[in-house]
């Protein structure tokens, strides 16, 4: 494990990873601020690429402790840091914005504001909720170390629920979703990752999420595929976990799917990964949305067509009211689950308006995402 981690952290993911800087048609980015109670200190503007951290720029301050960097635009969001010594604060830049930050040493890492830049707003929550976490476990170890796995173990689950639900899945597009990752605590001088798709399969659905969103927004980046990498090693280690536990009793479980555990309209939990061996078309809808009717039939004529060859339907309502939505599927007859737990949004958050549509292969694996959809009939021609 502890060379899993160094391989991750050496590929410039520990804490947030980025594709190599280009140039683009002269447009740039441009990071300014102050830095106050600095006089004389190196202040470091630094890229943190797949391939490590690289240094963009520096500048000595003066009394004011003021600085300037830019850089080239960049297709996908990238990410950079200021530091002096070892106190950093980190930045995410997203094509040609203008991110203004004021700190005071030594402790800019934790007292600093930003403006300008909504992402890097929710870059500092998360980077202080990690310092937080750290200081919490630092003690813990010192003080209790004879229950300090147990607890330590417990403040990262903790962390995780929270982090998961109220920023990734929430807007997993982000970049600051991206950069929740990859943070990770120093715990007995060895870095621990806070998402380990290597320890923990759900960890490796966080990942999926932001996988398939990056990948509607950012197609083709090397962030994007990176993100894919990590996802799919994360799916291959659980099934040779799996297999070596249970080598007779290999079930849908370990599908790349990103599972949508959810109930249908007679209260039986229904899960994407017991579809396998079927074509899915997986369908997030909303039956009170004007033309919900005609979209409907339209969905019955695709499945009276293709379900005998081994379509199935599973849709997802994000309707408001339950009870409308159950009076609504009561005589539909393919999968009919209602969200209300907000699990959706691992598909949902990369598409603006509704209904979203992904399909899915015999083997569970997601083949198409709402974008790549062209002709709906045709690619589930190609599937069967």
């Amino acid at each position: 494990m502890k060379r899993n981690i160094g391989r991750i952290l050496a590929a410039g993911i520990a804490v947030l990873g980025m594709t190599a800087l280009a140039g683009c048609s002269g447009e740039q980015f441009h990071v300014t601020g102050s830095i106050a109670n600095a006089k004389d200190s190196v202040l470091y503007f630094e890229h943190n690429g797949l391939d490590g951290f690289s240094t963009v720029d520096s500048v000595k301050l003066d009394e004011k402790g003021t600085f300037s960097f830019s850089g080239d635009r960049m297709d996908n969001p990238e990410f950079y840091r200021l530091r002096i010594a070892g106190q950093i604060i980190n930045i995410g830049i997203d094509s040609t914005e203008t991110v203004d930050v004021k700190g005071s040493y030594p402790q800019m890492a934790t007292e600093y504001s930003v403006k300008g830049s909504y992402e890097n707003e929710k870059i500092k929550e998360l980077a202080l909720k990690q310092i937080d976490l750290q200081a919490r476990c630092q003690t813990i170890l010192a003080e209790r170390p004879e229950i300090a796995d147990s607890v330590i173990s417990t403040l990262l689950g903790d962390y995780k629920r929270d982090v998961s639900l109220n920023y990734i899945f929430k807007e997993p597009m982000r970049a600051y979703s991206y950069f929740a990752l990859f943070q990770y605590i120093v715990v007995g001088n060895q870095a621990r990752l806070i998402f380990d798709p290597a320890k923990d399969a759900n960890d490796n659905k966080v990942f999926g999420a932001v996988a398939t969103s990056w990948d509607t927004y950012y197609p083709g980046s090397e962030r994007t595929q990176n993100l894919h990498n990590i996802t799919i090693k994360g799916m291959k280690d659980e099934r040779i976990i799996k297999a070596q536990s249970k080598p007779v009793e290999l079930t849908a479980q370990e599908s790349g799917v990103i599972d949508l555990p959810l109930r249908d309209n007679r209260g039986l939990e229904r899960h994407l990964t017991d579809l396998k061996g079927k074509v899915v078309l997986v369908d997030f809808h909303v039956f009170a949305a004007e033309g919900s009717t005609e979209y409907i039939m339209k969905m019955r004529e695709l499945y009276n067509k293709y379900h005998d060859r081994g379509l199935e339907i599973y849709m997802v309502s994000l309707d408001e009211n339950p009870h409308f939505w159950k009076e609504q599927v009561a005589n539909l007859p393919w999968v009919n689950v209602y969200d209300d737990s907000g699990v959706s949004q691992a598909y949902t958050a990369p598409a603006k308006t509704l209904p979203i549509i992904y399909l899915i292969d015999r083997d569970n694996n997601v083949v198409k995402n709402p974008s790549q959809i062209k002709n709906l009939s045709e690619e589930i021609e190609k599937l069967l």
